[in-house]
């Protein structure tokens, strides 16, 4: 009932505590530990005898907690000295309340007059006497700790301290309004008569109770007692506090009252510790910005603070609330705030390098295009194949191109072009390749076996099969183009790292990475025919129409495409995907074009400049002549050559050069 009470006057009840009846030590200890699970509740109200007073005081110095809690001791502490006797350190700052009382003068002269003599009617009397005196009356006494007899001559405050016990006031009240309520029932009742008459014994006693709450009359100590509805006098408190005096000795001193109303002298009150403010008691602090309250069950003033993590917010004092898809929360956790967008920038170490190689790679193209435009008659261009070697630069050039498309900012044009030239320069330049192996391939085979040149090795013919190869990879884009329209997108999955600070959208275009490997697809499955009849003609004479230096491109381009797969895939999980798989992506397309660069042109573009005496025409020759020297080739790559410095094998390359160029 106190307790709800309490509650009802807006205090907030941390924990609610019992004392064991046959309590120990260690339940006092308990008791500490328990209070101490609500830290921040510092103030402990204290409904105990002057023994668990003790008890409780005792077991905050042993946890090492004085000065800790802010003691409230009810009127059972009151002001006396018996329950912090040896333990005023622990007492300092505690608050007590005590009725207001009045000593009673006549009952100080009535009791200290009492001996055993006058004062055998009260059959515990004798009891007291005994505590009073610290002797014993007779030798059936309980009193166990002494053997000194009384002699009955002792007299109370001369042999032994007295003070009037406070509650005198409130006794002597109550027997008063016991006999006014009496009187006031006998008036009624029995108005006629004196004395007690059958109707007055018969009332019963809620009837009795009726005329004490009625009664009205001044007290012993001059003050009016009434009793409201529920019994209850009117409630008068002086209110105490254990301080440390100007001698640095501790008393109680009176800090103010209860008179229907409060009056507190704050400024008189001190507190443990040296504090000079008023200290605060709370079951659960505020929670910080970001954080929500986890109210503790049964406790409606005490919680618990739980973080707003991930991508949560603060929606209000007890919930947190995902953000949207595409927002994090702000730094202090009370809203979302939209996540940043990135892309690939041209200053980022990621673009530099591909950047810079796909530079390198441009003007090395240019320079052999015109080089080979500026010597377009001469016998090392034509025998080349002119046309061929056009689309076979125009290819590797655009391998050079994707690097910037990729790297450049997304929008819809960008995003076609990057559909439409991703594969169409390797496309361009396996659909070459392979036309040309091809040819090779069919003369050689041909030549062993007849002496009529095989169909479709002119060059008119060489670009038709190239642009029917090609054609099929344009077709495949318009198909995606049609079935799936270029966009940009801003992907929230691909960097929502577990720390929401760092998230980023990435703007980039809607194409998966499957897409991107389809559309690599068809120049892959050209890359592996041509590696295919690179292996076929690997035998043909060193000097054969670039035969070796095409196979040798195959092979370098094949390890650089079997390395990319894995780093690409193994990367789609990462954060930096974007970044590796792009990067990664360009610097194979570059190193592939590079290596045809390199190994078909660069050797021709030395001898055009450096030694053009070796650029000149040689005599031609027949294709039956070349089908005869084709059958000799068979025949020596199984017997070694009879004439010196390999003659044969000379005249034989020399027999097949001139039939290509012508």
């Amino acid at each position: 009932y106190l307790l709800q009470n309490l509650q009802n006057c807006g205090i907030c009840i941390a924990q609610s505590l019992k004392i064991p009846h046959d309590h120990k030590q260690a339940d006092f200890d308990k008791i500490i530990r328990q209070l101490l699970e609500t830290r921040h509740a510092r103030a402990v109200i204290i409904f105990a005898y002057d023994e668990d007073i003790r008890g409780i005081l005792n077991a905050s110095k042993r946890a090492d907690q004085v000065g800790h809690f802010l003691w409230i001791g009810s009127d059972s502490w009151g002001a006396k000295n018996s329950p912090i006797q040896g333990l005023e350190d622990a007492a300092v700052g505690a608050v007590t309340i005590l009725p207001k009382r009045a000593t009673i003068t006549g009952f100080d002269t009535y009791f200290t007059s009492r001996t055993l003599e006058n004062n055998r009617r009260n059959v515990w009397f004798a009891e007291f006497w005994e505590e009073n005196f610290n002797c014993k009356l007779m030798s059936s006494s309980k009193k166990e700790d002494t053997s000194r007899k009384c002699t009955g001559q002792e007299r109370i405050g001369t042999d032994s301290k007295y003070e009037q016990e406070g509650k005198v006031q409130f006794v002597i009240d109550a027997v008063y309004a016991m006999a006014h309520a009496l009187h006031n029932m006998q008036k009624d009742l029995c108005p006629d008569q004196s004395g007690v008459c059958g109707e007055m014994e018969h009332a019963g006693g809620k009837k009795l109770l009726k005329y004490i709450r009625s009664v009205s009359f001044n007290g012993s100590a001059g003050t009016s007692v009434t009793f409201n509805r529920n019994g209850d006098a009117p409630g008068r408190y002086d209110l105490f506090q254990y301080q440390m005096n100007i001698n640095n000795t501790p008393g109680y001193k009176v800090i103010g009252q209860w008179t229907e109303t409060l009056q507190l002298h704050i400024d008189e009150m001190q507190w443990p510790n040296g504090e000079m403010e008023i200290p605060s008691s709370v079951c659960s602090l505020p929670c910080k910005t970001g954080q929500r309250k986890k109210m503790v069950k049964g406790m409606p003033c005490c919680w618990h603070c739980e973080p707003c993590d991930g991508y949560q917010y603060q929606f209000d004092e007890t919930s947190c609330k995902l953000c949207a898809y595409n927002m994090h929360p702000n730094a202090n956790r009370t809203g979302c705030q939209p996540i940043p967008i990135v892309k690939l920038e041209w200053h980022s170490p990621w673009a530099v390098i591909p950047v810079f190689l796909a530079m390198l790679g441009i003007i090395a193209t240019t320079f052999v295009m015109a080089t080979f435009i500026r010597y377009n008659d001469t016998p090392i261009v034509r025998a080349s194949g002119r046309e061929l070697s056009y689309f076979l630069l125009t290819g590797i050039f655009l391998c050079y191109i994707i690097t910037f498309v990729m790297i450049a900012t997304p929008d819809i044009a960008v995003c076609s072009f990057r559909r439409i030239f991703l594969g169409l320069g390797m496309c361009i330049s396996y659909a070459a390749l392979l036309t040309k192996t091809n040819r090779i391939y069919r003369i050689f085979e041909e030549g062993k076996t007849s002496v009529s040149p095989p169909k479709l090795i002119s060059p008119t013919s060489q670009l038709a099969i190239t642009s029917s190869l090609i054609s099929v990879q344009l077709l495949g884009v318009l198909i995606w183009f049609g079935v799936d329209p270029p966009n940009t997108i801003i992907d929230y999955d691909e960097q929502k790292t577990i720390n929401p600070d760092k998230a980023r959208g990435v703007l980039k275009c809607d194409i998966t990475d499957l897409q991107i490997i389809c559309s690599l697809g068809y120049s892959i499955l050209l890359m592996v025919t041509c590696t295919v009849y690179a292996i076929k003609t690997r035998g043909v004479p060193e000097n054969f129409n670039e035969a070796k230096p095409i196979g040798f491109t195959m092979y370098t381009t094949c390890i650089v495409w079997l390395a990319f797969i894995p780093i690409f895939f193994g990367t789609a999980q990462s954060a930096e995907k974007l970044y590796i798989q792009t990067t990664t992506l360009t610097i194979s397309m570059n190193l592939c074009a590079s290596v045809a660069l390199g190994m078909l042109y660069m050797p021709k573009v030395y001898v055009i400049i450096f030694h053009p005496e070796l650029n000149v025409q040689k005599r031609k020759r027949s294709f039956k002549a070349v089908a005869t020297a084709a059958t000799m080739s068979s025949r020596l790559s199984h017997k070694p050559s009879d004439r010196p410095n390999g003659e044969a094998k000379t005249e034989l390359c020399e027999n097949m050069i001139q039939y290509i160029c012508s």
